[in-house]
């Protein structure tokens, strides 16, 4: 079945920056049908706010585009507010919007209707404070197409990093750091690569835990004891893995030109690096996904919602990463 070549856009938050990200890519035209999910009349509002003239086109289920929009334009499957929004200002009245609008972008992917799904920022705690628990896009996802596990990764030009563990205090990571976690996340990265990124053998740098990677036991036996054993059953199975290498020279041209991602045991074990390297040209992709989902690296900005002091080059990077991918997987 050929992939379909529509693409889904939530601008999450209704009171941070997305609907701004929005109008901003409305500017340029597209190489793909983009499909913004979002209230039309909050998209209108915003426009007014910053003064940019933008031409929406109501799109849907009974009648989508088959052209990329002209810049100048921007299509728009219309989600109602639940309030009116003032930028800058959270309502936990809205919460059920960005949730909707989600919930319509991740279903079209399972769907087929779309490609991909590219995500602008949300804010967890305002849809808490509605009474509905959110850990994030990530989870949310999961949940929507019943998928047990999912990898986060960032992306810059020239670097990958996925982690092994996400949001845990320091304290916990030696103990979650388990060969059954470390086989689960290193199976999906080298899958995902392949079938996501097109990549025939992903080479995959692999960070030790400890300072030095542990050397040889002094600083810490993770290495030994759980990281080394699992990484070479895996090399049984085919994946093309290096490491575990010490984390504070790994990431250097001489090792990162002949690697396909790098895996860092821990949040602020890699992103640190790859955030210096393209801070402002990131992306947030969820890979373990049955779809393609691709996100910005920064939050609602909500002291620049209507300001016109934003940059959209985050999501241009979430948006040609999109459209890569799924080039890859067509």
């Amino acid at each position: 079945m050929t992939a379909p070549q529509l693409f889904a856009l939530t601008p999450g938050e209704p009171a941070g920056i997305g609907p701004d990200l929005c109008l901003l890519l409305a500017q340029q035209a597209q190489p793909k049908p983009l499909i913004a999910i979002a209230s039309r009349e909050l998209l209108a509002q915003r426009a007014g706010q910053l003064g940019v003239a933008v031409e929406l086109i109501a799109v849907g289920p009974d009648a989508w585009p088959d052209t990329p929009s002209a810049a100048g334009s921007l299509y728009v499957w219309d989600t109602p507010l639940a309030a009116p929004v003032q930028p800058g200002q959270l309502d936990p009245a809205n919460a059920p919007y960005v949730l909707e609008t989600l919930t319509r972008a991740g279903r079209g992917c399972l769907d087929r209707q779309f490609a991909a799904m590219i995500t602008a920022p949300v804010h967890k705690a305002v849809i808490n404070q509605a009474g509905i628990p959110f850990s994030g896009h990530t989870e949310f996802l999961a949940e929507l197409t019943h998928t047990e596990q999912v990898v986060m990764m960032l992306a810059t030009r020239g670097l990958r990093v996925a982690l092994v563990t996400t949001h845990l205090p320091l304290k916990d990571v030696a103990a979650a750091v388990t060969a059954e976690r470390l086989t689960r996340v290193t199976r999906i990265l080298d899958q995902d690569l392949r079938s996501k990124f097109g990549i025939a053998r992903p080479r995959i740098l692999v960070c030790g835990l400890n300072p030095h990677a542990g050397e040889g036991g002094h600083l810490g036996r993770e290495e030994i004891e759980v990281i080394e054993p699992t990484l070479e059953r895996l090399r049984g199975e085919g994946l093309d893995l290096v490491g575990p290498l010490p984390a504070d020279t790994l990431f250097t041209p001489k090792h990162l030109e002949r690697c396909d991602a790098v895996l860092a045991m821990y949040h602020d074990q890699g992103l640190p690096v790859l955030k210096y390297k393209g801070f402002g040209a990131a992306v947030n992709i969820t890979l373990g996904l049955p779809i393609i989902r691709t996100s910005v690296d920064h939050g609602t900005a909500l002291d620049l919602a209507g300001s016109g002091r934003i940059d959209s080059g985050s999501l241009q990077v979430a948006l040609e990463h999109a459209y890569q991918m799924a080039a890859s997987r067509a």
